[in-house]
Order: C-alpha cells, then structure tokens, then sequence
C-alpha cells in the first residue's frame, strides 16, 4: 500500500498534538532556507520528523550520527547555510559530539537538534531510556552554546539565534536541546517569531585603520596574501584586491579556493611547507584574512613575520592570536574587503610605490618550488593525486579525511578553481569525515561531480555511509588508497623506535564490499589504470569506489 494511503488510514493515537513544538522548530528552519537534514530517526526524536515530509524537506538518514554531523558539514559548504543534523536523545546525541567538535575547531555552521528528557526528570537516574546525566552539558563542552529550551517560543528564539551567529559572527556549532514533553506538546510561538529575520549588512572595519592598512598596502613592496577560511566570505573581490595589490596569495587549507588555484597570483594552498611560510615572513607587509595562523595549518611551526602585519577577522579576540597584529581590521571579510579595495583605489589614483619584483613573477618563480617540495615528501601518493587531476572535471568537489593521500596528494596537488570544493578538516583532523561530507554535498550540489579520494584506515571509519549513498540515489565517486591500515601511525612508531604495533590492518575486498552495498566496485592493478577507470566511474554515475593499492605508486 503507498505510504500516503497508509497515512490516511492511520489513527492518531489519544493525546497525540501535530500543532507541536517540532512543527515551530522544523518550520522556522524550513523558512531559513533549510531544505534538507540529516539523522536517525529514534524513539524520540520523532516528532521532529513528523513535518520534514510536509515541509518538503529532505531527510538522509546516516548509518551513524557522526556521518550526519559530518553530511551536514559537506551540505553547509555548498550551501551557505548551516548544516543540520537531527539525533534521538542520549547515545544518539553523543554520537554526534565528533562532528560537533570538528565544526568548532574548522568554524563550520552546524544546528544539532535533539530531544531531552522531560522536564521534571533532569537528573532523576530512574533508569528511563537514553537516560544522560546532563546532555545539554556535554554537548556545551564541545560546542558554541548548547541550550535546553521549555516552549515553542524559547525554540524558536535558540533558532534565530543561531542564525544570527552564523550570519554576524564566526560560524561554530550549536545544540538545542527540546524536552520530550515539550516538543510533543502544543507550541505557543506567535506567528512573528515563525518568521526568518531579514538580513543585516555584515559589519566593515574601522575607518581610521582601514585607511592605515591602506596606506601600508600601497607603499609595500614585497606585500603577501596569507586567506584562511574567514576570507571566503570575500568572494570574488578577494581577487579582486591581490590583482589591485599585485600580491601573490597563499591560502590554508581552510582556505583552498579563495581565488582560482590557476591563477597567476595563486600558490595554492601549500603554506605548511617552508618556502610558503618563507615568503609570508619576508613581506613586508603581510596581510592576514580570516585565519588562526594555527600550528596545525602550518605543522607545529610559528611564522615569524619580519614585516608589518595586517590582520582582519570578525572577532577582535583573534588579533593577537598566534601573530600579533599591527593593524587590526576587526569585521565580516565579505564587507572588510570591499572596503580595503575602495580605499586602495583612491590610493593607486596618486601611484603606488614600485613593487621589488611583480607579485605574478614572485609567485611564477615560487610555484614550481612548492610543488616539487611537496612531491618530496610522498612521492607515490603526489604521483597518485597528480593521476586523479588529470581527468577530474574543473567543477569537482573533492572530498579528503585525514589520510596521508589527502595531506600528502590531494591537496596540493589538485588545484580547486572555487572556494568550498575540497572538504577537509584540517585542524581537528578527525577520522571518518571524507565518505559522509562528501555525501552531503552532492545532497546540495547535484549537478557538480563528487570525488571522495581517501585512506582504507578512513574510509573504514564511515564505510557504512556506502549504503547512505546509494539510498540517495547519488552519483558518488570514492577512491580508496589502500596502503594497508595506519601510514602515517605505523611511520610515527618506527620514528620512536617502536616495533609497529596496531597499525597493520586486516582488509576486506573493498571492491566486492561496494558492490554488496548496492555500488560497484573496481581493483585497479596497474598505475595506468587509474587515470581511464577514474574518468569512466565519473561519467558512469551511481556509486562507484576504486580500489588502489599505493603500493602500485610506489613501485612505478
């Protein structure tokens, strides 16, 4: 029997409200432009699901809440919009803290939606179901702001404020908390506050040190581009500027893609590596977007600026975070920007003063000089990312984890020409995000290709999100560098003279096991190989993963 006639065959059981507090939360984030969540649906949470179908919103259901968290992220990053992830109480919250943690650390947009128990019961340890000591508080270790809310008006309130966050502020993951009582029962939201609030202007930088900044800019002869991840909300007009600057760009991998990684004054994304952290600290002036400067993006090393630094970030508190400020342009990169270009302009009508070397020169002499510093340090799996790119169409998404073909390959080796197209975590560097982000963002994204190149170990993480895949009918491409469990780990304990211990893995038959999910899998056997069968499974559609064993690489 279709589902909708089983639906209107059904009795609703006595007591149950559908004018509930589920209905306030799902409907105001429906409003917000929220057209798809991901989760499990539980025992608890349902209610939340009971107007997703109505509101034409679409659900994913995760094999894991981590691969939600993590779907969702892939999902905000095509979107703009935050991602969000629905959980039953208990275990099913805590299951999402990973993903929690990852958008904290990577300053993602993530709503985490649950249920709690009912007011009255907090703390009660009666043995209840999904009974948790205090989940609001667990996840507010991990996350932005968590908060339990005890009406429709306080839910919808927690929603506008998140929102409010994400658009004004650096973006960073949130729980609401809804009581089981409460999102069962009727809502007493007023129909304004079920209402998105219009946006605002984003906030500009100060006048007096946006013309200091200025000044500095146009008199430097050696001026360096350093954009992280707050700087994609510039768009184009970061461009815009290091082509009014002549400045040579060098982004963090939060920031692969702030300009097109082909263009003349593009490095790329390689500033963990010495030649990049080089030219940053011999600028003299180095200006710094929307980035933490943080040892993790430049492998455990300070940079050293030799130069006059400006800094712009949204939160002042980061200015003399890692490297001190000399200018501090406080404020949204996607109005800060605009500004700094109407101020140059104004500037370079009187003459700017003679660059050393022209930046497109510097970062032409520079380029080559990354590239073969990078091959270094893992040749077979350079050789393998280079293999992916040469049959990638430009639009791809490219989706990594944290696997040595990704940190090692991928990133430097597969130039992106548009922000938000290569999905990593760098910082938080979790396990497991590459299967399900990507997943996410070809939920957002359907009409761009989807390539998810990552390590065994990773994929083992969230192999189960190959059925989520295929549920959803995408075209999913996932490369599988196998080089027999944890490289980086198994390299790590040789270092310290430590016999490999827990790092040699049991593999299954990743071909066969595509296939059992309903994909299809491929062995690749020769280095040749990979390039034809890549571009073949990208035109083939479906869910398709490609076996490749990096020892091939390693021994062409």
């Amino acid at each position: 029997m279709p589902e909708t006639e089983l639906m209107e065959e059904a009795q609703l059981p006595d007591g149950v409200v559908t004018d509930n507090v589920g209905g306030t939360v799902m409907t105001l984030l429906r409003g917000y432009g929220i057209d798809a969540i991901f989760g499990i649906p539980g025992t608890h949470n349902l209610e939340f699901y009971r107007h997703v179908g109505p509101l034409g919103i679409r659900a994913v259901t995760t094999r894991h809440e981590q691969g939600a968290g993590y779907g969702a992220d892939g999902w905000a990053q095509q979107t703009g919009l935050p991602g969000v992830v629905i959980t039953t109480s208990g275990p099913g919250l805590l299951n999402a803290l990973s993903a929690a943690g990852t958008a904290y650390c990577e300053s993602r947009p993530l709503i985490i939606l649950s249920p709690g128990v009912p007011e009255g019961e907090e703390f009660a340890d009666i043995g209840a179901l999904h009974e948790t000591k205090d989940a609001t508080g667990a996840a507010g270790a991990i996350v932005e702001w968590s908060r339990r809310v005890h009406s429709g008006t306080e839910a919808a309130q927690a929603i506008h404020n998140a929102f409010e966050l994400f658009r004004y502020s650096r973006p960073r993951p949130v729980h609401i908390e809804v009581p089981l009582n409460v999102l069962e029962g009727p809502s007493d939201c007023p129909a304004e506050l079920l209402q998105p609030a219009p946006r605002r202007n984003p906030a500009g930088a100060n006048q007096q040190d946006l013309e200091l900044a200025a000044r500095l800019l146009t008199e430097a002869r050696r001026p360096v581009l350093l954009a992280g991840g707050g700087s994609l909300r510039a768009g184009a007009d970061l461009l815009r500027l290091a082509e009014m600057l002549d400045a040579p760009v060098i982004t963090t991998l939060n920031g692969k893609g702030a300009i097109p990684e082909t263009h003349p004054l593009s490095l790329g994304s390689d500033i963990r590596l010495p030649a990049a952290q080089q030219l940053c600290e011999d600028a003299d002036v180095l200006l710094i977007l929307g980035s933490k400067v943080g040892d993790a993006e430049l492998w455990f090393r300070k940079l050293q600026p030799a130069g006059t630094v400006i800094r712009a970030d949204i939160l002042a508190s980061q200015m003399v975070k890692n490297i001190h400020a000399d200018v501090a342009l406080v404020g949204d990169s996607a109005a800060v920007v605009p500004q700094l270009l109407a101020e140059l302009k104004d500037k370079y009508d009187d003459g700017a003063a003679p660059r050393a070397e022209s930046g497109t020169d510097r970062a032409g002499r520079l380029r080559p000089v990354l590239l073969d510093a990078a091959r270094e340090l893992a040749p077979p799996l350079a050789a393998l990312a280079e293999a992916v790119a040469s049959v990638l169409p430009p639009d791809t998404i490219l989706g990594g984890d944290s696997s040595q073909v990704t940190y090692l390959g991928t990133a430097s080796f597969v130039p992106q020409e548009r922000a938000h197209s290569f999905l990593y975590t760098p910082a938080y560097a979790t396990l497991g995000y590459g299967l399900p982000a990507s997943i996410g963002a070809k939920v957002a994204a359907p009409d761009r290709p989807v390539v998810c190149v990552l390590g065994d170990g990773a994929l083992m993480f969230a192999v189960q999100e190959l059925a989520t895949a295929v549920e959803q009918r995408l075209d999913l491409v996932v490369v599988c560098a196998d080089n027999g469990g944890y490289g980086e780990i198994r390299q790590n304990e040789i270092d310290r003279g430590i016999p490999p211990i827990g790092v040699e893995l049991v593999q299954p038959d990743w071909a066969a096991l595509a296939t059992a999910f309903g994909g299809h899998g491929q062995r690749i056997t020769a280095v040749e190989q990979l390039a034809p069968v890549l571009a073949e499974a990208i035109n083939a559609g479906g869910v398709q993963l490609l076996h490749v064993p990096t020892v091939l690489f390693e021994q062409a």
